[in-house]
This record gives C-alpha cells, structure tokens and sequence, in this order.
C-alpha cells in the first residue's frame, strides 16, 4: 500500500507510516492534485521540505513491487 492512499476512511501518514482518520480535522497537505494525511504537525513539515523526493521513492516501490525479475533503476 502506498503511504497517503485511502483506506476506508483512513490513510497512512507518508513520514511515518503510522495510520490516521482521513477525515479528521488533523494535518493535510495537497501535492500534484494528490492529498496526503499527517499523525502531527511535524510530519507534514517534513513532506513540505522533500515532497518531490517522498514522491519518487514512492513511485520506485511501486515499480520495485510490480516489476518481474530483477530490478533495473533509470532505465525506461
């Protein structure tokens, strides 16, 4: 599961991992048309300063989950 993904009303906080309400009146922040949930103030500080890259190695699990065989980084 990827971390920010709703869950049945819950989803899981990119920084940490830890699962939070995501209708709750907690920390939330919106990055490239996707809303990403936050246990605390400081987690969401966090994606703010480095949401590209929490972005990207996102993206690489994905692809490291999905891909057959062996992994092959930069190459399209």
């Amino acid at each position: 599961m990827k971390s920010g993904e709703k869950l049945g009303g819950r989803s899981y906080d990119p920084i940490c991992g830890v699962r939070v309400d995501s209708g709750a009146s907690g920390p939330c922040a919106v990055y490239k048309k996707r809303r990403y949930f936050f246990c605390s103030d400081r987690c969401k500080h966090e994606f703010e300063r480095a949401a590209e890259r929490i972005r990207m190695q996102e993206a690489a699990r994905a692809g490291a989950l999905f891909t057959h065989g062996k992994v092959r980084w930069g190459l399209a």
